[in-house]
């Protein structure tokens, strides 16, 4: 599973603002710019929320601020009416869909569509019964991880394995929107990739690149990061890729993902082209056969064409074997 790294996912989310031609284009954005597949989120609003008024259910702070939760659901989702369309125009592209099933009705709907793997988003996450039929299915599973402590963690892994999922693949994220750099502790990737041995990634809502860059160097290899269309107010638009920033975001993964690949001590190619200026012993002298070398004759300086420096007092009193001209290099052939 997710034989690329680093693996690139892209987030709809509610960035489609209720079109159906808008979904369209953000599948295609994300294949244009190289993300590796898309995902949707599924769900009904009525099953994942309660149609209510009372105070538990308004949102009191953040990008959300005020709306009540089936009014957010219901703005945002992704009509189960346009799936097959959405997984039909991903397949004629060529690029992978998946999704975020949120209740046990979505995950069936989209078991009838073949959907190849799922992600329970970090608010699901202690949702055990749900993670429980996820992992029936006998997919691979990835699990974001906001909010949660170790023994969440754990807890929802071991279920996911336990009931059948043919992988679990585990994204550090934080669940605020949008993030704050302050916000993360990357270390939290270290810590899940060493505790559990599996896959990890890291789900980003921030605004900034950075994250994503440094995940790498500590061992993230699957990266969601939402898409949104140049010019709409969407959702979730103020956190999310737009055109070519998903572009320069796939661009700045694989460079970034190119300078740490490598478990061994290595130099490029390019670079051990410039050993020719380093140092080496050449002459200062006229140096005739049967001379000795000496600190009057030879000397250490750049260019690399000579020996090298570490032969220089192993040569100091030997004989010339070659005449050597003045301000040539002193090769092996002269001792």
């Amino acid at each position: 599973m997710f034989k690329k790294s680093p693996f690139f996912i892209a987030e709809i989310s509610a960035n489609h603002n209720g079109s159906l031609k808008n979904a369209k284009k953000l599948i295609h954005q994300a294949k244009k710019y190289g993300a590796d597949a898309v995902k949707l989120q599924t769900y009904l609003p009525d099953l994942i929320t309660i149609k209510s008024k009372n105070k538990y259910f308004k949102v009191k702070d953040g990008l959300w601020k005020n709306y009540y939760l089936w009014d957010l659901y219901n703005k945002g989702k992704t009509p189960l009416r346009w799936h097959r369309e959405l997984f039909r125009y991903a397949k004629k592209i060529g690029i992978i869909l998946f999704s975020t099933p949120f209740d046990e009705k979505s995950l069936k709907f989209l078991e009838d569509l073949n959907c190849p793997f799922y992600k329970v988003a970090s608010f699901e996450m202690t949702h055990l019964p749900l993670i429980k039929k996820i992992a029936s299915t006998k997919k691979h599973m990835i699990i974001s991880t906001g909010m949660a402590n170790l023994s969440e963690i754990k807890l929802a892994y071991e279920t996911a394995i336990k009931y059948g999922a043919r992988g679990v693949t585990l994204l550090y994220c934080v669940s605020n929107y949008p993030s704050k750099i302050t916000d993360f502790n990357l270390r939290n990737i270290e810590i899940l990739k060493k505790k559990f041995n599996c896959k990890v990634g890291l789900s980003d809502h921030s605004k900034d690149n950075i994250i994503s860059t440094l995940s790498l160097s500590l061992g993230a290899s699957v990266f969601e990061k939402h898409i949104a269309l140049k010019g709409t107010k969407s959702l979730d638009a103020e956190f999310s890729l737009k055109g070519t920033e998903i572009f320069d975001y796939r661009k700045n993964l694989d460079q970034s993902f190119n300078l740490i690949k490598y478990n061994k001590f290595k130099r490029s190619k390019d670079e051990l082209k410039n050993k020719k200026l380093r140092c080496s012993i050449f002459s200062q002298k006229n140096i005739k056969k049967g001379d000795k070398f000496s600190l009057e004759n030879i000397r250490i300086v750049r260019p690399g064409h000579g020996l090298e420096p570490k032969f220089f007092e192993k040569i100091i009193g030997k004989k010339c074997k070659f005449n050597l001209k003045k301000n040539f290099p002193v090769l092996k052939k002269h001792i």
